[in-house]
This record gives C-alpha cells, sequence and structure tokens, in this order.
C-alpha cells in the first residue's frame, strides 16, 4: 500500500508494507500527471515502513527512471534505515540525472528536497 501527497514541485510517497505493482502504477500516474507541470519534480520515498516489494516492481522502476524518465527529476529523497535500500539509492544515480539521496530521517529528507 502507498500514500501520495502533491505539493507544489513535490511528490511525497510512503510506501506501507508490501510494494506492489499496483501501488507502482499509482505512483507512476501521479508522476506523469505532475511531470505535466512546468519546473523539476522531486520525490520523497519514504520507505521506513515497507516489507517487501514484488520483483515486478522492480523492473517497472528500473524502466521508470532509467529508460523513460531518467532526465525529469530533480531531487529524489530515499528515507529508509535499510542498508540494502540504501546501497540502491545509491547504484540508481547511475543510470538518473537526478540527485539521489538516501536519509535515516524523514524531517533532514524533506529540508534537503525543499532546498
Amino acid at each position: 500500500m502507498i500514500t501520495i501527497e502533491q505539493k507544489g514541485n513535490l511528490l511525497n510517497v510512503a510506501v506501507l508494507g508490501e510494494f506492489t505493482l499496483a501501488d507502482f502504477k499509482e505512483f507512476e500516474e501521479d508522476a506523469l500527471y505532475k511531470l505535466k507541470t512546468p519546473g523539476p519534480l522531486n520525490l520523497v520515498f519514504d520507505l521506513r515502513a515497507m516489507i517487501s516489494y514484488t520483483v515486478d516492481v522492480a523492473w517497472e522502476e528500473i524502466k521508470f527512471f532509467s529508460r523513460e524518465h531518467q532526465h525529469d527529476f530533480s531531487k529524489i529523497a530515499v528515507v529508509t534505515d535499510d542498508q540494502w535500500l540504501t546501497w540502491q539509492a545509491w547504484l540508481s544515480r547511475l543510470f538518473v540525472d537526478a540527485d539521489i539521496r538516501a536519509f535515516a530521517d524523514y524531517s533532514e529528507a524533506k529540508t534537503w528536497v525543499a532546498a
């Protein structure tokens, strides 16, 4: 399950439990809508409550960010205390033009994205 909050040029996404393909499609729909507005789009992905994700979500994420929208985002903050997810965020910087950073603290992530 996900929750999505839109405010200005920011999409704030929180994942609760398992991150499924239906959840990713919901995120994708909101992101595509926001990308139609002028200016860069920033993201905060709060993954602290995520238990797992499905393989199809990982594939869709790769396609969405690295193939289709690699130049469309300015900043992406990933909030997690999981070292594997932190490493994945770091690796994603190779495929996306966005400044991607991992944070353990949600407030720090929101402050960084807003700056």
